[in-house]
């Protein structure tokens, strides 16, 4: 089964609320394969987005994504519910998302031809935009997904699950394995970086 996000792609709102959900790890946790399925759903979008953000292909986003799932099933026992699920799904993303760049080639890999049709960052669209308007924000779309290209690997990472996924710092450091010092440290450099790359289209608030 393929992970490739549906016309829905990188809608951030999760179905039903924080209960039900919660409602839905027990669920799985006691073997319901159907609660699980409801999770995957939910969550399959984002995290293919972010394997994608963080440096893989198409066809590696797709893979990888299935390997976090599987993961995740296979260690939901061991997930305690003091973090927000989908913080924990990023943490397996994240680590899944690592082995795999860690065994290309040292040279860079060429440009993906389908990146085009598969951006980065998907802006919501809205009938009440113009021609100008929608054609300002593709514009964005691509220029953004060239910058982050550009960004060193670890400032990428930083700049994607603080500001693109809206992580907290806390749990941004968490994932990465790095004190929230020195994620910042790795924010600020991506975002003075991408600032100069994405003016006038980029104003990141620093927090």
């Amino acid at each position: 089964m393929a992970w490739r996000p549906t016309a829905g792609r990188y809608n951030r709102a999760v179905t039903g609320s924080e209960s039900s959900e919660r409602a839905l790890i027990r669920r799985a946790r006691a073997g319901d394969h159907d609660a699980f399925a409801e999770l995957v759903m939910s969550h399959a979008d984002r995290v293919y987005g972010a394997l994608r953000r963080f440096g893989l292909d198409l066809d590696e986003a797709d893979e990888v994504a299935q390997e976090v799932f599987v993961r995740a099933w296979r260690g939901l026992s061991r997930f305690e519910e003091r973090s927000q699920f989908s913080t924990w799904l990023y943490r397996i993303a994240f680590n899944e998302a690592q082995r795999r760049l860690s065994r290309r080639p040292t040279a860079r890999a060429a440009p993906d031809p389908d990146r085009e049709d598969d951006p980065i960052l998907a802006l919501p669209e809205s009938p009440e935009l113009g021609p100008d308007a929608q054609t300002l924000e593709r514009e964005f779309e691509v220029a953004l997904e060239e910058a982050l290209d550009q960004l060193p690997a670890d400032w990428r990472t930083a700049v994607v699950l603080r500001d693109i996924e809206g992580l907290s710092t806390h749990d941004a450091a968490e994932i990465v394995g790095v004190r929230e010092a020195a994620f910042k440290s790795r924010l600020h450099r991506g975002r003075m970086q991408l600032r100069a790359l994405l003016e006038p289209y980029l104003q990141l608030e620093e927090s």
